[in-house]
């Protein structure tokens, strides 16, 4: 196979618990950066999404032209997806009456309705044009830019879905997250109830982790608002500009201790095979 074709799947991480803690620091910090250019630093909704979409399309085209698995790349790729979804929903949901520049005034349910029915159909044509859904087994550049697409649409939707949760439906910041932090462990039951019953269904999996995919996005959005709304709002008033910093910091140090901890086992595996 045409080496632009048989490497991506040594471009993807391994889907292990770390992975799971990556994905909500990203996810959360996306929140936290996406307000701060739009809120704190006063840009506005429209051109922070531009701005941030710019910087995605940037960091995508150096994945998508890397021959290997790069963390800090992929990680930037994934960041840049939360951190652009968040100011595109604000874009769509909001008005200019929450004082933060235009926006298009859809609302938090339709905004999400659109989202959800825009995800579902990138991934229909993604089965349909690659006969798989796997994010584990990605060959293609094609199936590639299908798999960011997803990504990108999936982060903004969970931005619609936390803001929801946290502001129309009454449930608030803390039970927004609550909320969709117990759905997540149901996932996670029925992942491992499936691992133990030796559940061979390939479709199970594969929706199991758009599932998570798209919940850990709403879970980072409204731990995002705890950490930065004030406590009068139910949040712990960390502001965008400090909650920003500590989840950077969190998500750089899960980082590099995957990539001591891969570079330990390779160097293990090659020992063992000099051995023999």
């Amino acid at each position: 196979m045409h080496q632009s074709t048989s490497t991506a799947l040594s471009k993807l991480p391994a889907l292990t618990f770390l992975f799971w803690v990556m994905k909500i620091a990203a996810t959360t910090l996306g929140e936290t950066a996406g307000d701060l250019f739009s809120m704190t630093m006063g840009i506005g909704y429209m051109w922070s999404t531009l701005i941030l979409m710019s910087g995605f399309v940037a960091v995508l085209i150096g994945q998508l032209v890397a021959r290997r698995y790069i963390p800090f790349l992929y990680w930037s790729v994934i960041l840049a997806t939360s951190t652009a979804g968040t100011t595109m929903s604000d874009f769509m949901n909001r008005t200019a009456a929450h004082g933060d520049g235009p926006g298009l005034g859809i609302g938090y349910a339709s905004g999400s309705a659109i989202l959800l029915s825009t995800l579902i159909v990138i991934l229909i044509i993604w089965r349909l044009v690659e006969k798989s859904l796997s994010v584990t087994d990605v060959r293609s550049r094609r199936a590639e830019v299908f798999y960011w697409s997803a990504i990108l649409v999936s982060n903004t939707l969970g931005t619609s879905l936390g803001d929801y949760l946290a502001d129309d439906s009454g449930l608030g910041f803390a039970g927004g997250a609550a909320l969709i932090g117990g759905v997540i462990a149901l996932i996670v039951a029925v992942y491992l109830v499936a691992k133990r019953l030796k559940v061979a269904s390939p479709a199970l999996y594969v929706g199991l982790f758009w599932a998570a995919f798209v919940l850990t996005r709403p879970f980072g959005a409204t731990m995002g608002d705890v950490l930065t709304k004030a406590p009068a709002q139910g949040g712990l008033g960390f502001g965008t500009i400090g909650s920003s910093a500590v989840l950077a910091t969190v998500l750089v140090a899960v980082i590099l201790y995957t990539m001591r901890r891969d570079r330990t086992t390779l160097g293990s595996v090659t020992a063992a095979r000099a051995a023999h």
